[in-house]
């Protein structure tokens, strides 16, 4: 297996990344990268092998999980329910208690909430311009997933801070600072869900988190332990990656000069979908060996650990035609960004449909919608958005 170099959080690799990924993908299925000490998959054959691969998990086993700082413990308390860390049987149950909740046909119904939210936040917006990252892409999303799941919509601000908090333990450049902040967001997001579950078991209503808690798999519902983990990672994940799928679109649209066509209702799919492969949210998604395995002629033991990335895959010639140019018009196929097997993104058809919305009312409602400085994306890694998108219209 080769080797490569390079920091993530390096200004280079931050504002583009994809130079590297190419030269990993020229390397190989596998390549080393240093700076992670990981093995890394970088092509569409291999990235999807490993997330479709039972004999690899998420679970580190449990004789070789390092003993959690005292101080951490709020953060990791959540986390040690959350299906995205779990791997069958637990899993299994957890996303199939969530999916008996966030039915298609539940997701469907927020169609004329999003629209309505959206409209609402464009015509609040500043007469001449303003930063479209903060004025839309971040209060629209955790508004609908604050709506889904039935949490006041006045809430969305906290709800925010938490999740944004919660999420910089992911980053590459994760500090004490980052961890405090996290710890601190996770007893506040705890507490509130905590008692904002109890209400509802109290006085059910027509939400998400009513349906979760009378949810039941095989005689069995949620905890409340499982309910609070489950409702921040719907909050977190929910909001977080659709912030980023939104913003890198925009910018993306009107950095290529994208014609408005491709946002009418027959070919909105294929755009958003061709946003979600050239520029996803998320990068890096990691693997670990459930037992001793060879594959792409690399051995793992157990407990190894393999990064999957993505964006990677979704830039992959063998796969995708010219896959370094966009192509609204692209015919749709199966893309990387939100992952594969078991651990498929459950929030998949919320992400899509928010942005098949919100992308046609900006773009309709700001025709001559502009960036008025270059858009720069912020030192987030393994995720990958945007800092600022200062436009005028």
């Amino acid at each position: 297996m080769q080797q490569i170099s390079q920091p993530p959080t390096s200004p280079d690799f931050v504002q583009n990344p994809y130079p590297f990924y190419a030269r990993a993908r020229g390397k190989g299925d596998l390549v080393w990268w240093t700076d992670y000490d990981l093995p890394c998959a970088t092509t569409y054959v291999a990235v999807n092998a490993f997330l479709r691969d039972r004999r690899f998990g998420r679970e580190i086993p449990s004789e070789m999980r390092p003993a959690i700082p005292r101080r951490l413990a709020p953060f990791y308390d959540i986390e040690a329910h959350s299906m995205l860390e779990l791997d069958p049987p637990r899993h299994t149950r957890l996303r199939a208690l969530v999916l008996r909740a966030f039915t298609s046909r539940r997701i469907k119904s927020l169609a004329p909430d999003i629209a309505e939210l959206a409209q609402g936040l464009l015509a609040a917006l500043p007469p001449d311009g303003c930063n479209l990252l903060e004025s839309y892409c971040q209060p629209l999303p955790v508004r609908v997933i604050a709506r889904l799941l039935g949490v006041p919509e006045e809430m969305a601000p906290d709800l925010l801070r938490w999740s944004n908090a919660m999420v910089a333990m992911y980053q590459a450049r994760r500090d004490i600072r980052d961890e405090e902040n996290a710890i601190q967001a996770a007893r506040e997001f705890a507490g509130f869900m905590r008692k904002h579950i109890d209400m509802r078991r109290k006085t059910p209503a027509d939400d998400l988190i009513t349906h979760l808690i009378s949810a039941e798999e095989n005689g069995e519902k949620l905890s409340t332990d499982e309910l609070i983990s489950t409702c921040i990672l719907l909050l977190n994940a929910g909001h977080e990656a659709t912030v980023h799928s939104l913003g890198n679109a925009i910018k993306l649209l009107l950095e290529t000069g994208t014609p408005i066509a491709a946002l009418a209702p027959e070919s909105i799919d294929r755009s958003v979908e061709e946003c979600l492969r050239f520029d996803p949210p998320l990068h890096m998604f990691n693997r670990i060996a459930k037992e001793d395995v060879v594959a792409f002629g690399h051995p793992f033991k157990r407990g190894d650990q393999v990064a999957c990335l993505l964006a990677s895959a979704n830039r992959d010639s063998a796969a995708f035609a010219n896959a370094e140019a966009f192509d609204p018009a692209r015919t749709i196929k199966a893309n990387t960004s939100f992952g594969g097997g078991a651990h498929f993104c459950v929030g998949a058809p919320l992400a899509r449909l928010e942005l098949s919305i919100a992308l046609p009312a900006l773009f309709l409602h700001f025709p001559e919608l502009r960036l008025t400085t270059p858009p720069h994306y912020a030192n987030i890694y393994h995720f990958h958005g945007l800092g600022t998108l200062d436009v005028a219209y």
